[in-house]
């Protein structure tokens, strides 16, 4: 592909994800896949989507100055202005006058003679005049907001509830790609065994502390290794291994997974319990309910039983008691897993919060009667807000008296966590500045046993 039409893929992409809603993941993920990319194509276009999403906010304060007279500008030309700043200021081994010769280029296809002599003319300022410093804002909150482009209203709403100096440093994190990690299917390979592959074969990787599964790709694009494509390994972010890991397993449970799509968890469930017992694993789309069969069967899993079902009604399909061990890894706003998916700060709103809320309530209330005395039910989050995890966690306990956190869940926890920031008496919260991963809230809660 040539670097012209990259870059036109680049902005039909960012256009897609930010005026209409598309996931950034999964789009880039179809684009790389449909053009069969090489690794070096399919890495710069990855990094100017994210880049240019990530530093979204940011890159219109530069720009602001050059583009304040413009009554209207059609979104494509907005983004592509976005994504050639991002790549004279950020990326250094692409020249400006390349990125400046094919902006105007594309304007020129895209639109005409006026609108390539406005890119131009931005560009070429960005480029002799330099941009304004966001350091010159007043208010913190705000300065924060713009230098690391997140919404305001978010910066204001983790400042009140972690203080300043956490804020600053989950707000600085997400500005910054996530390293990739995946899981060995143990039943198949030793974690050992395909570190000495990978290694072998040029990567560079690394342990993780998290999970004794886990292995941290810091080098080397995974997706194409032989490890991956048979099914060996399978890619998961070291905090949502946690979920499986602290779910204290043995292989003739029977266990829930209440929303399981698209089946990382699920699968290390079954992994955990030597792909014996059994695991009902449920999503509320048929479509992702089938992700979840075909991850089971590509890593060769047959204790799973996946199937669509709303998980706010499975009373009508289990008698009470019917599980050892439930997951539940609730829906929520994500505002955890920022590095991986940077347009969900633009999407969401406050209010989602509260909505999303009120489903997390219902599907605690609900899966928590299919639980037998004595078992132990995680309850998971790919968030950072309160709200959402100790708050949740403490509406669920106070309304349901025959629930505690279990005491020996801290003590149960990989070593390094067990003194964490995070760590509470509702459970634990993983930042993503902590560790190098997502955003992940976790705790464990065991049902009192019967007299």
């Amino acid at each position: 592909m040539t670097k012209f039409v990259l870059r036109e893929t680049a902005l039909h992409l960012l256009t897609r994800i930010g005026e209409q809603g598309g996931y950034s993941h999964v789009l880039l993920d179809q684009e790389i896949k449909k053009n069969n990319l090489s690794r070096k194509d399919g890495a710069l276009l990855t990094e100017i989507v994210y880049g240019t999403l990530q530093k979204r906010d940011l890159i219109h304060y530069y720009i602001e100055p050059y583009i304040a007279k413009q009554k209207k500008m059609k979104p494509w030309l907005k983004w592509l202005l976005y994504m050639s700043v991002y790549q004279m200021r950020f990326l250094e081994r692409v020249p400006d006058h390349a990125v400046i010769h094919e902006a105007v280029e594309i304007s020129k296809k895209r639109g005409h003679k006026g609108v390539a002599s406005l890119t131009n003319g931005v560009l070429r300022n960005v480029q002799r005049n330099g941009v304004h410093n966001p350091s010159e804002i007043s208010d913190p909150l705000e300065r924060l907001s713009i230098q690391t482009s997140h919404p305001k209203w978010l910066v204001e709403r983790w400042a009140k509830q972690y203080g300043m100096e956490t804020t600053t440093k989950m707000c600085e994190a997400n500005m910054h790609h996530l390293p990739m990690s995946v899981r060995v299917q143990p039943l198949r390979i030793s974690r050992e065994d395909a570190i000495d592959q990978l290694e072998s074969d040029g990567y560079q990787v690394k342990s993780s502390v998290l999970s004794s599964q886990g292995v941290i790709i810091t080098e080397g694009q995974i997706l194409h290794h032989p490890l991956f494509l048979e099914g060996k390994l399978s890619i998961q972010d070291q905090s949502s291994m946690l979920a499986a890991e602290m779910m204290d397993l043995k292989p003739d449970y029977t266990v829930l997974d209440a929303c399981s799509a698209p089946g990382g968890k699920t699968t290390h469930i079954a992994e955990k319990m030597n792909d014996q017992g059994r695991v009902m694993a449920y999503d509320l789309h048929s479509k992702k309910a089938k992700l979840v069969k075909e991850k089971a069967a590509q890593l060769q899993l047959s204790s799973i039983t996946a199937q669509q079902a709303d998980s706010r009604h499975l009373q009508d399909k289990h008698p009470e008691a019917s599980f050892d061990r439930i997951l539940l890894d609730a829906p929520c706003s994500g505002l955890g897993v920022l590095r991986g998916k940077p347009d969900i700060k633009y999407h969401k709103k406050e209010e989602d919060i509260f909505s999303l809320r009120s489903i997390q309530d219902e599907l605690l209330h609900e899966v928590s009667a299919l639980l037998k005395p004595g078992g132990k039910m995680v309850y998971s989050t790919c968030t950072v807000d309160r709200h959402e995890n100790e708050e949740a966690v403490k509406y669920f306990l106070t309304h349901h008296p025959d629930f505690k956190v279990d005491p020996s869940f801290s003590e149960e926890l990989p070593e390094p966590l067990q003194k964490s920031q995070g760590l509470n008496e509702y459970g634990i919260q993983l930042f993503p500045h902590q560790w190098d991963t997502d955003g992940f809230f976790l705790t464990r809660l065991v049902k009192t046993a019967s007299e």
